[in-house]
């Protein structure tokens, strides 16, 4: 019975650690699709909540049920051969140019947050993602069972933090009609970007666990601890005038919580961008080695060195770019996901 939570308790944290990145991190992305809608954006983050506990097992129990080895065979199996075919090779080319945006985010935090330099920063995580890595799905499971635990931490440590020490009533403000009708959209185009990606995770690990009640345990945990993440955020978002005008909001709500917190708030922002960029990285190897004929650790070298290449754009350009068009083709697998038997 032990093992068996055990393994609910990865499944579920390696879910929230593929899904949290960059954008999560910040708290920018949570702004722009919940905390500038008051209280119909704590209404939509209920609703992506429960998207992600329905649509992200299904992801795995479909996957588990036709022996998905990677998102190339569950797309096949949505979309048919044809239309199959272009999804993935769309989902490889936005799966290196998000693993790209992650390693630029990585250099990014060593050289504004602690003085080193940038590319320093990306050849540290490199040679930390290859140890990962070379350990296949046991090391994705390992490190996320380390990481995420400490996000759950910080976020629990935000919001009980600010609780009595700030004015929510805004919050619950009554939004003007058009904004509230756009919030309406926003639960669906959030989950729709994050299970695109996710996919490159979920898709073998619903393949890998024979037990599908693990499964469905560990979906329904790994979306309910997005959920509570997401609401700990949201409020805490929510006590800054203007929230909308920071690049990093979530810096802005803790400039006054001591040196300890900022350490703590660092080492869970590289956490979370380095969680999803070795699960892009499993994803990528999963998808080349039905085309190339060379053992797993080269595999996972060339794909670093790419990654590499890429990421000297730079982490703003990439991520105006390609994360828009991610979110248009994630619609599409949620909705065929969702009515698919």
């Amino acid at each position: 019975m032990k093992k068996r939570w055990g393994t609910i308790l990865q499944i579920a944290a390696t879910y929230i650690g593929t899904v949290v990145g960059a954008g999560f991190a910040s708290g920018k992305e949570i702004v722009e699709f919940f905390t500038v809608y008051g209280l119909v954006g704590l209404i939509s983050i209920l609703v992506s909540g429960m998207l992600f506990i329905w649509i992200g097992t299904k992801m795995m129990l479909l996957s588990h049920r036709i022996g998905a080895y990677s998102y190339e065979e569950l797309n096949t199996y949505i979309f048919g051969e044809m239309v199959g075919k272009v999804i993935n090779v769309l989902t490889l080319l936005i799966l290196f140019g998000v693993t790209s945006v992650m390693l630029s985010g990585t250099g990014s935090i060593f050289e504004e947050q602690l003085g080193f330099s940038y590319q320093w920063g990306i050849l540290f995580t490199l040679i930390l993602c290859y140890a990962v890595m070379i350990k296949g799905l046991d090391g994705i499971l390992a490190v996320n069972s380390l990481v995420v635990p400490m996000m759950l931490f910080f976020s629990f440590l935000i919001a009980t933090s600010l609780l009595g020490h700030h004015d929510f009533s805004h919050v619950f403000q009554k939004e003007e009609p058009q904004v509230a009708w756009k919030s309406l959209v926003s639960p669906f185009a959030y989950v729709a970007f994050n299970l695109a990606m996710a996919q490159a995770v979920l898709v073998p690990l619903g393949k890998e666990i024979k037990d599908e009640s693990v499964l469905k345990w560990g979906g329904f945990w790994g979306g309910i601890g997005l959920c509570c993440m997401l609401i700990s955020y949201h409020l805490a978002l929510s006590s800054l005038p203007n929230v909308a005008q920071f690049n990093v909001p979530i810096a802005e709500v803790l400039e006054d919580f001591g040196s300890f917190i900022h350490i703590l708030f660092l080492i869970v922002v590289y956490g979370e961008i380095f969680t999803t960029l070795i699960g892009n990285v499993f994803g990528i190897s999963r998808k080349m080695q039905k085309f190339f004929v060379i053992s797993e650790k080269w595999m996972i070298v060339g794909i670093l060195l790419l990654s590499f290449l890429i990421s000297q754009i730079g982490f703003g350009s990439l991520l105006g770019f390609l994360y828009p068009l991610f979110g248009y083709t994630g619609l599409l697998l949620l909705f065929c996901i969702a009515v698919k038997q």
